[in-house]
């Protein structure tokens, strides 16, 4: 039986690093130097296409027609919302990083709850299934290995996670994926029927990060999405602002040192949702997960009204620590609480 259903937001994540085989002098490029065309081609496989790009001397970034691409010279990430088909990009990409004398290294899966999970294609029709497609398609050599479904307050609600890896994780960026639910009726006007520049200023996307490059796209009749460039590290933000199942999504990467709570209220703020979920991945050993999460919980409520209603934490042996944090707006409580 098929959802009767709308356009799906909640996107999936997937991420793969890769080492060289070879002096990284002679090929400084890495995975960069994948052609378009291959490209395109792994993109059709998956159910989506390019729409726009912007790129510096650090990564290409790669605005789809479901969401983003990054492509950086030993790492790769894909995102895509819908119907998508994800995991088939996994042995393509495999082999195209192969011909580079690159290796894999890493994996790493990611998504939270569908909002229309029976319209999803196989093997996204549930978490178990598309661990089995991940295990067989990966190397045995990624032997640090782990699923988890992490839960939220809500039992419709929770945050998917599958890694494996090679060795354990080193790098020290921390990756913030923020799902937002019962964007603000008012602010989501803002995502129809205009150019991307347009919405990226009236909306105040730009200001989230004053210092990036944007490339934004507008959907038609409405949607929205934009990658973000800052030396070597990106933004992103997908929307889907229809009334009854409006959506909106940030990703960022963030240094141990910066504050990750005035980040994710400056991006928050613009849609003043109902609801929210954070996912914060710490890879490395320089962070402390619990003071920075308590920061977040912090400047979110004082700010912007936001009540933490659970938080959970997880480590993936090789990739990092995981901490996953659900939120609800103190008017929407208060509206519930009326109701009762």
């Amino acid at each position: 039986m098929v959802d009767v259903s709308g356009f799906e937001g909640f996107e999936k994540r997937l991420e793969l690093r890769f080492f060289r085989n070879q002096d990284p002098l002679e090929n400084s490029m890495g995975l960069r130097l994948i052609d378009f065309e291959s490209l395109e081609k792994v993109l059709q496989t998956v159910q989506c296409t390019v729409v726009s790009a912007i790129a510096n001397k650090s990564f290409d970034a790669y605005v789809l027609s479901e969401s983003s691409l990054f492509v950086y010279p030993t790492k790769i990430i894909i995102k895509t919302c819908g119907t998508t088909k994800l995991l088939k990009s996994i042995q393509p990409l495999i082999l195209l990083a192969q011909n580079l004398n690159l290796t894999l290294s890493a994996c790493r899966y990611t998504r939270g709850s569908f909002i229309f999970p029976k319209s999803q294609p196989f093997p996204h029709t549930s978490f178990e299934e598309e661990v089995v497609v991940l295990e067989e398609a990966i190397p045995l050599s990624l032997r640090h290995r782990k699923a988890s479904v992490l839960p939220s307050h809500e039992p419709s609600r929770a945050w998917h996670v599958f890694t494996a890896s090679v060795d354990f994780d080193s790098n020290s960026c921390v990756v913030v994926e923020v799902c937002m639910t019962e964007l603000d009726r008012f602010l989501s006007r803002s995502f129809f029927g205009r150019n991307g520049k347009v919405m990226t200023r009236e909306s105040g996307i730009d200001l989230i990060n004053a210092n990036a490059i944007v490339c934004d796209f507008a959907f038609d009749p409405c949607g929205y999405s934009m990658n973000s460039i800052d030396g070597d590290r990106y933004s992103t933000i997908h929307v889907t602002p229809e009334e009854g199942f409006s959506y909106a999504s940030f990703e960022c990467v963030a240094s141990v040192y910066e504050d990750i709570g005035e980040v994710l209220k400056r991006a928050i703020d613009v849609f003043q949702p109902g609801t929210v979920s954070i996912a914060t991945t710490y890879g490395g050993e320089e962070y402390n997960d619990e003071v920075m999460t308590k920061r977040v919980e912090s400047v979110l409520g004082k700010k912007l009204g936001l009540k933490c209603r659970s938080s959970c934490v997880e480590v993936f042996p090789g990739s990092g620590t995981v901490v996953y944090q659900s939120f609800t707006s103190c008017r929407k409580i208060v509206s519930l609480e009326k109701r009762k």
